[in-house]
C-alpha cells in the first residue's frame, strides 16, 4: 500500500527506522520504552497488545484500539509520503532552499538550524498524521516575535516547500494535500484572526 517514490525508498534503506508497516512485536522492548497509556482509548495498556511502527513499539488497551491506530497510520498523509525517512529528507532539502532564499533567509540568521530542523521534522510528522503528537509551541507563539513577518514571507516558505516536494518526486495529489495543510496555518503563522485575508 506504500506509494513511496524510488528516491525515498532508497533513502529508507539507509535510515535504520525504515518504512516497515505496522506489525506485531517480535521482540520485547524494555517496559520503559513502551507507552503505558493507550493512544486511542487513554486507558492503561495491555502489554500483550502491541505493534511496531518505524522501529518503535506501541501498546494498546484493546485489539480494536490497535486496529484503529494501524488503520490511521496506513491512511495518513505521513505514511503515504514515506514516513519518517521521507519527512527527514524533505525537511533537509527544504531548508537548503529556505536558507538560499533572499526573501526569508534573514529570519534564520540567528537560529540554531539543527534544532530548527529537528522541530520542523517533529511538527510536520504530527501535522501529516504521524504516530507522535506535536508537543511543541503552537504556531502563533512560535512566530509571534518575528518582526515584519507577512504574507510575502509565508508565500515564499510555501513555494519552497512545494518545490522541495516536486524535486523529491512526490505524487501531485500528495503535494496538494501537503499544501492544503500548509495553507491552513496561514492565520496562525501570521498571527492574524482566523479567517482573515
Amino acid at each position: 500500500m506504500k506509494s513511496t517514490p524510488a528516491i525515498l525508498t532508497a533513502l529508507a534503506c539507509i535510515v535504520l527506522t525504515g518504512l516497515a508497516p505496522a506489525a506485531e512485536s517480535g521482540t520485547k522492548p524494555a517496559a520503559a520504552d513502551i507507552n503505558q497509556v493507550c493512544p486511542i482509548s487513554g486507558k492503561p495498556v495491555d502489554p500483550k497488545i502491541t505493534t511496531v511502527y518505524e522501529g518503535k513499539t506501541y501498546a494498546f488497551s484493546a485489539e480494536a484500539c490497535r486496529t484503529q491506530w494501524r488503520t490511521a497510520r496506513e491512511n495518513s498523509l505521513y505514511h503515504k509520503l514515506g514516513g519518517q525517512p521521507a519527512i527527514h529528507a524533505a525537511v533537509e532539502a527544504f531548508y537548503v532552499k529556505v536558507l538560499a532564499d533572499n526573501r526569508i533567509k534573514h529570519f534564520f540568521a540567528d537560529i540554531n538550524m539543527d534544532k530548527q530542523r529537528r522541530k520542523q521534522k517533529e511538527f510536520l510528522s504530527a501535522a501529516f498524521g504521524g504516530p507522535v503528537p506535536w508537543a511543541g509551541k503552537d504556531l502563533r507563539k512560535a512566530h509571534a516575535n518575528l518582526p515584519g513577518l507577512n504574507e510575502t514571507h509565508f508565500n515564499a516558505v510555501a513555494e519552497n516547500l512545494q518545490k522541495t516536494l516536486e524535486d523529491l518526486k512526490i505524487k501531485p495529489e500528495l503535494i496538494q494535500q501537503v499544501m492544503a495543510i500548509a495553507a491552513s496555518t496561514r492565520d496562525e503563522v501570521l498571527n492574524r484572526p482566523k479567517g482573515s485575508k
